[in-house]
């Protein structure tokens, strides 16, 4: 089948690269208002500042592009931030070969740009294309409409309110229902989800509503970028070749970081398994198919063990009506031909060993014409099937070493004929009388026979119509998930859901070891220990951490008929592959209410 690799963290273990950092030359004085004060409204305003200084050569004041990348688990209030008065700033992380992209999250300390680009480069930053524009104002900062508005735009107003003021999120996904791809190995996927580098152009800042006027301090100390994490998931690029990837041109090693080199199976080879292995290039090498779950394996030369690479030509696959375009390189052991199927000039084939040993072709061991008594030339053409040489005219034996019958003078042009009415001294020429008479005819020779092609049989290679193989990349988020169906009343009521609800999506969020969805509650059709009250809670997938998203799928916006258990423990609704999740429809709701007031009895 197509493999993908696992999805991870791409940056996790590379140290983005910024225009500024605060505290770069020297100490610098900057203010910031607490999260607590920002994220709970204790209070009118932002509550009272801190300030504190910030020294990039100073390990407790230094607030550097690495702790964007570092790990948030470990580190979970570590930042970065530039230096004071910065309206533009660029964050750019390079890898070191290529990789496919799923989605970016940047978690801000400070609010969110008003405007901002999030951009990627397939050729190690020699070009850059935009991934997504990013504007409270898409028509008047970019010219570009509004995603809100306008489906598949390249802009979109969604995360460039600046409250929160802290802890605001900025995502993009590749993969969104706008961009839908059948084959994750296609051109086309290849052109939107693979890269080199990714950049982020943070245009102009904008401070927190609840500011006001009066500022104690000094306003430009609060006139910074921050970003507490940048997380960028994706995986090594393969192409549908492997699931596992090690250490690509670098020394140092960090737990959990995404490696770029692909371990090939299918028998490829290369950093990105591009091309088929050394030996098996009998057929063009293709992609896997993410598709139909094909593994388009490369397949074997048929160089019978001597020749230790092949390589594929298009005029010999297309003779063969494709089924075979495979030409070894370099046969070894005295043979040639583009399947090193036979033996070269100067040798002939052993019949008493296999075509693939080693011994497999003799010298031929003709005698050559310039001398009687001089050594056999392995030069000197023979059959190659049956080891018989090649003879000048009057010339006999299997190593033509004699005249024939009737001929003389043994040399370089072969032999004459005898001058007699009988045979004659093979030596001087001389008749020979009371000899019987041969009638041989003259010029005699063993005839060119022609090579027949060996019957070497084909391989057959299918792929069964009922094997189905999957990529997960071929649907919106890498998703894929096998919905719970409303089957019968029994089957309903066997499943003994905790709670049944109707709610609308309004946003998830990676928490790293857990999803955690934020919905609007708007109809509680059964309830259990846990009080679900009709407002804003949180719902939370299992499925998160093995699958890298939600599963069933929960697309924000949408209304959904909810129906799954609950951990009375920690008071936590949760959903997973055997929870009922639709889209709401009418009809659905009072169908379910039905079965809860009568069918569950």
């Amino acid at each position: 089948r197509a493999c993908n690799p696992p999805v991870g963290n791409l940056a996790t273990g590379r140290t983005p690269v910024t225009t500024t950092t605060c505290g770069q030359n020297s100490t610098e004085l900057y203010c910031f208002y607490p999260d607590h004060n920002l994220l709970h409204h204790t209070s009118p305003g932002c509550g009272q500042p801190r300030c504190t200084k910030c020294n990039a050569n100073q390990p407790d004041n230094s607030h550097l592009p690495a702790d964007m990348t570092d790990d948030f688990f470990v580190n979970p209030i570590s930042w970065w931030q530039s230096a004071q008065g910065v309206h533009r700033e660029e964050i750019q992380v390079d890898f070191e070969t290529e990789f496919y992209l799923t989605h970016v999250i940047a978690v801000f300390k400070s609010p969110r740009p008003a405007a901002m680009v999030l951009e990627r480069s397939q050729d190690y930053g020699q070009t850059w294309r935009p991934y997504k524009y990013f504007s409270a104002n898409c028509t008047a900062t970019f010219g570009l409409q509004d995603d809100l508005i306008e489906e598949g735009s390249m802009c979109t107003s969604r995360y460039s309110d600046a409250v929160p003021c802290t802890r605001g999120e900025v995502i993009y996904r590749a993969l969104s229902p706008a961009n839908k791809i059948e084959d994750p190995y296609s051109p086309e996927a290849q052109d939107l989800l693979k890269l080199t580098n990714l950049r982020l152009l943070l245009l102009k800042r904008q401070e927190c509503p609840c500011h006001g006027s009066g500022l104690v301090e000094k306003p430009q100390r609060f006139a910074h970028y921050a970003i507490y994490d940048l997380i960028i998931r994706g995986s090594c690029f393969c192409n549908g070749h492997a699931e596992e990837c090690e250490l690509a041109n670098r020394t140092g090693v960090m737990e959990n970081m995404v490696h770029g080199k692909c371990v090939c199976r299918h028998n490829t080879a290369g950093d990105h398994c591009e091309k088929c292995a050394p030996m098996y290039n009998d057929q063009p090498w293709k992609p896997g198919d993410g598709k139909t779950g094909a593994p388009n394996e490369c397949r074997k030369c048929r160089c019978h063990n001597h020749a230790e690479s092949c390589h594929f030509d298009l005029s010999i696959w297309l003779a063969s009506g494709k089924r075979s375009g495979g030409v070894c390189d370099n046969c070894k052991h005295n043979t040639e031909g583009h399947r090193c199927q036979r033996c070269k000039p100067g040798f002939y084939r052993d019949r008493g060993k296999p075509m693939s040993s080693p011994e497999v072709c003799k010298p031929c061991a003709c005698q050559p014409m310039d001398s009687a008594n001089a050594t056999f030339s392995s030069s000197w053409r023979c059959h190659p099937r049956t080891g018989f040489c090649y003879c000048k005219p009057g010339v006999a034996g299997p190593r033509c070493d004699r005249c024939l019958v009737g001929y003389w003078g043994f040399g370089e042009n072969g032999c004459r004929p005898c001058d007699c009415a009988r045979d004659c001294d093979q030596h001087t020429g001389t008749c020979v009388n009371g000899e019987p008479f041969f009638n041989i005819p003259i010029g005699g020779r063993i005839p060119d026979l022609v090579q027949t092609p060996t019957n070497e049989s084909e391989e057959e290679w299918k792929w069964n119509d009922h094997e189905q193989g999957f990529s997960a990349l071929r649907h919106p988020e890498k998703c894929v998930c096998k919905e719970k169906v409303l089957g019968s009343v029994s089957d309903f009521c066997q499943m003994n859901y905790a709670y049944v609800i109707k709610a609308r999506i309004l946003s998830a969020h990676d928490k790293g070891t857990h999803a955690e969805v934020v919905v609007k509650v708007k109809k509680v059709l059964k309830s259990g220990k846990v009080k679900i009250a009709r407002s804003n809670r949180s719902i939370y997938p299992e499925s998160w951490t093995n699958r890298g998203c939600t599963c069933p799928i929960l697309n924000p916006g949408t209304d959904y008929l909810i129906a799954g258990q609950e951990d009375s423990r920690t008071g936590k609704l949760l959903v997973n592959m055997n929870s009922l999740v639709k889209p709401w429809k009418a009809y659905l709701g009072k169908q379910v209410s039905d079965i809860l007031r009568t069918g569950c009895k």
